[in-house]
């Protein structure tokens, strides 16, 4: 069969080292896995098992970049996150093999149309035009699972220099073999897809000029600058 029109080549994130690339299949994210910040939103945190949402690979932005104050919000927020990079076959694995498939981490901001997601929430409607759209998954370098384990490093967002986000990545309440474990549960993860695992609190609005700034101790960092509207 001919395709009707060319197909797009996949977002690519670059690997600190070696000069290649991570071509992007997938994004997952996971939703109030900080206490702290669900607080901060007004939620009570399940301990049953994680929740997921996604975004397509269209919404990937590589640090560095400035970008346009999306259309249809008037509420845009920053969520600094650890990344995952998964790259290889994982389905239906334990907790204790759940780190093989890891292929690397990144430092991201899941940016967020606050107000358009609480719209979604407050209709019993998907979140999906506050969460899924164009830069809306902003992500660093990543670097390889052999040069960096998630633990007590510090994750941390400034915003024109002020510090908004403070954290350590073993607050999280799900852990990252706990997340990949129960991903696939109900996925086949596989080489390409990006865990974007959730931010701790201090989420908050940016303006057109803005500069953030987010850091993970070990990682290298993840920049953006709010342009002005569309």
């Amino acid at each position: 069969m001919t395709p009707l029109f060319d197909p797009p080549e996949p977002p690519m994130v670059p690997i600190s080292q070696g000069g290649r690339g991570f071509p992007v299949r997938r994004i997952f994210c996971v939703g109030r896995n900080y206490a702290a910040h669900a607080a901060e939103m007004g939620n009570e945190v399940d301990r049953e098992a994680p929740f997921y949402f996604t975004k397509s690979p269209s919404a990937i932005c590589d640090t560095g970049r400035t970008v346009p104050y999306p259309p249809g919000t008037i509420d845009f927020h920053h969520e600094m996150e650890l990344v995952v990079a998964i790259g290889a076959p994982a389905f239906r694995v334990e907790q204790d093999a759940a780190m093989a498939p890891v292929l690397g981490y990144a430092a991201g901001l899941d940016m967020t149309r606050r107000d358009l997601q609480q719209k979604g929430k407050d209709a019993r409607r998907p979140w999906d035009l506050g969460k899924d759209f164009e830069n809306s998954a902003v992500i660093g370098p990543i670097t390889p699972a052999a040069q960096f384990t998630p633990g007590r490093q510090r994750i941390a967002m400034m915003c024109n220099g002020v510090v908004r986000q403070d954290a350590r990545l073993d607050d999280m309440i799900w852990s990252v073999p706990e997340i990949v474990a129960d991903l696939s549960r109900y996925y086949h993860l596989d080489a390409g897809d990006l865990i974007y695992t959730g931010t701790p609190a201090g989420v908050g609005p940016v303006s057109p000029g803005d500069v953030l700034q987010g850091m993970i101790e070990g990682l290298a960092q993840v920049e953006l600058t709010i342009g002005a509207p569309q």
